[in-house]
Parts: C-alpha cells; sequence; structure tokens
C-alpha cells in the first residue's frame, strides 16, 4: 500500500519520461498501478533506461517537445490526467555552457507550458515541476539550504533552475490559490545516480564508459561534495508529495527538498572509492593543470521540512545507495538472463522493502 494507494488507476502524466530520473519514476508509477502516460524528446542513447527497459511496451509514449507549448496543451487534454509531474529538461551543467540558449528556452519555457497545459485541463488535481538543489544561490556554506532560501545560478543550468522556480511561485500565487481546483509544488533534489544513466559529464556514467574501455576515468574536481542519493530516493519525495497534495491539497504546495541525511555528504572521490571496493576493475586519476568552467565545490540540502510535514526520509545509507547504483549498471552489463525491465522494478520491491524495514511512513 505504498503512497496510501493514491497512484493505483490513475492517469499520471510525466514530462520527461524518457531521461533518467524520468523512467525511473515511469516504471515505479507502473509497479504502483497507475496509468502512465509520457511527453518527451526521443532517447539520447541506446543505452538510455527507457530503451533498455523497453519502457515504450509498458507506458503511453509521445514523442514532443516541452518548448512546444500547443503540442504539450494537445496531449494533455487528450489525455485528461489526474496528477502530471514535469521532468523534461536540460539536464547538465557543462552543456549549459555550450547551450545557454537552449537551456533557457527548455528549463523557462518549458515549465511555463507545463503549467499553462495544466490549467488548460481541469482533470488535473495535482501537478508537480521538478528542479534541482542548484536552484539555490550557492554561497558553497556548510550548512543546507532551505526551502525559503534565496534562488539564485552563476552558470547557465543553475539560474535556470532557480528561474524554473520562480514561475512555479508565480503560477502558484497568480493562479493556483486557495479554492483552485488543482495544487502545485515543487521537488528540489541534488546528484541523483542509479544504473541506467548514460548521461555526459556525470562522473557515474563516466566511470562507468571509462569502465568499459578497461580505462582510468580522468575526474575533474575529485573533492567536490555533493549530496549524493540513490535515484529511488528523490522520486519516493516526489510520490510521497504527489500523495499528500492529492489528499490534503494547499497544505503541501510549494517548494520541497529531497536529499540525503545532513551527515551523508561525501566527495567525488569518497563515491568512486566506494564504487572500487564493491566493483574493482575501475579506476581514475586527476589531470593537473586543467582549465574547468566553474561548477560548486560544496552543495547541500536541508532536508526538515519533508523529514517533519512530508514524513519522508531517505532509506538507504551511503553504502546502500553505493551497492544499489553498482548493481543496476552491473544488471546492464553483465545480465543475460533477465529483461532490464524486470531488474528495474525487483530494485524498486527491494527499495520499498528497506524503506518500510526502517518504518518509513510512504512504505507502510
Amino acid at each position: 500500500m505504498s503512497f496510501s494507494n493514491t497512484y493505483k488507476g490513475k492517469k499520471i502524466l510525466l514530462t520527461g519520461h524518457t531521461g533518467f530520473k524520468g523512467s525511473w519514476i515511469a516504471l515505479w508509477l507502473k509497479q504502483l498501478g497507475a496509468e502512465v502516460y509520457g511527453f518527451a524528446l526521443q532517447p539520447y542513447t541506446e543505452d538510455d533506461n527507457f530503451v533498455r527497459c523497453e519502457l515504450d511496451k509498458h507506458i503511453h509514449h509521445q514523442i514532443g517537445d516541452v518548448r512546444d507549448g500547443v503540442a504539450l496543451k494537445k496531449y494533455f487534454q487528450e489525455v485528461q490526467p489526474d496528477i502530471a509531474f514535469h521532468l523534461a529538461a536540460q539536464p547538465l551543467v557543462l552543456l549549459s555552457y555550450d547551450d545557454p540558449v537552449g537551456t533557457f528556452d527548455t528549463n523557462l519555457m518549458g515549465v511555463v507550458h507545463f503549467f499553462e497545459a495544466v490549467r488548460a485541463t481541469p482533470s488535473v488535481k495535482v501537478a508537480v515541476n521538478i528542479t534541482s538543489d542548484k536552484c539555490y544561490d550557492n554561497k558553497e556554506w556548510v550548512w543546507g539550504y532551505r526551502e525559503n532560501d534565496p534562488m539564485g545560478g552563476k552558470d547557465p543550468y543553475s539560474a535556470s533552475k532557480g528561474c524554473s522556480e520562480l514561475i512555479t511561485s508565480s503560477y502558484l500565487n497568480s493562479f493556483f490559490k486557495t479554492g483552485s481546483s488543482c495544487v502545485i509544488a515543487s521537488g528540489r533534489a541534488g546528484n541523483v545516480i542509479g544504473g541506467g544513466d548514460w548521461a555526459k559529464d556525470r562522473i557515474v556514467p563516466d566511470y562507468y564508459r571509462a569502465y568499459q574501455k578497461n580505462e582510468k576515468l580522468l575526474v575533474r574536481n575529485p573533492h567536490a561534495t555533493r549530496p549524493w542519493q540513490h535515484v529511488l530516493e528523490p522520486l519516493s519525495g516526489y510520490l510521497t508529495l504527489g500523495a499528500k497534495l492529492w489528499a490534503d491539497g494547499e497544505a503541501y504546495s510549494g517548494g520541497w527538498n529531497f536529499g540525503p541525511e545532513d551527515s551523508a555528504n561525501y566527495s567525488v572521490k569518497d563515491l568512486i572509492d566506494k564504487i572500487l571496493l564493491i566493483d574493482i576493475k575501475g579506476g581514475y586519476k586527476t589531470p593537473e593543470n586543467i582549465v574547468k568552467p566553474h561548477e560548486a565545490t560544496f552543495l547541500k540540502l536541508d532536508i526538515s521540512k519533508a523529514v517533519n510535514q512530508l514524513h519522508w526520509r531517505p532509506a538507504l545509507t551511503f553504502n546502500e545507495t553505493v551497492s544499489f547504483t553498482v548493481q543496476g549498471y552491473q544488471d546492464e552489463l553483465r545480465n543475460v538472463d533477465r529483461s532490464i525491465f524486470q531488474n528495474r522494478l525487483d530494485q524498486i520491491s527491494s527499495y520499498t522493502s528497506i524503506a518500510a524495514s526502517k518504518d518509513i511512513e510512504w512504505a507502510k
């Protein structure tokens, strides 16, 4: 009875379902008994989680671009969903330096078109915009950012996510006030890892690409600290938030942080060293005198609001996070007997069992 059976039998529309987080939440919603509809660009590669899981055989799959507001609104009105999650985005910091226009266009106008589609579709009762921990004006403090801290961002990607949050707040105050038939919120999470992620310029996919070539990974910022979490951790937060919004409405509107415990922030070096303890074939080295675009070296979230008000909390230790991640990649690289789709569902079930054993509310 995960998430109080909120999603069973309901129409759930996802933007960005061909992406990393989007494909995993589609899998989970399918397992929860939802009728899942997706609107997204084509997957980037044949290795993407969406492709490897053959998700187009299990959910309603519509190719589309969230920058096309007319097409997105038309799809909403055809589907008539009950709940919508917006995950479509340009998700990479370094790519945002190469393509700032595309990044801002997708990450700003995409969310505008999402909320306009929600406004035009009365069937939607809950809508959640998924952004990023990088939405905050990062001072590289030692403490975590809270939901009422200022938005910001030095690089185009981070700035676009800060803007996405401001757009969400504007729509909340302008169009989804008290008495609205739909309630909205945003979910902010940090560096997610897990099987199925093969995006460029992400540390774990880069590690496994080097691993496949029997090479050592070049690590730009080995001491950069991130709130690493397995992809299922923030997804459990988003699904908890959606369920609370469905049950209790505007009491849960606004922004929410989902991340690891305060003590669970580790460096890039810590992460790779832990992977190597489990899967000893890889390796890494740090290049010298490399000119690097700006990336934050320290960033973490304060999750006390979600813990105290949503009764959500992370289920996995750092060791379990890395173990789940390595298992996800091993399922892809070494699997010969079972479908990746079933491997992923099994991992969701394992994660849910761990959460239940730790008496986490959504898993009861």
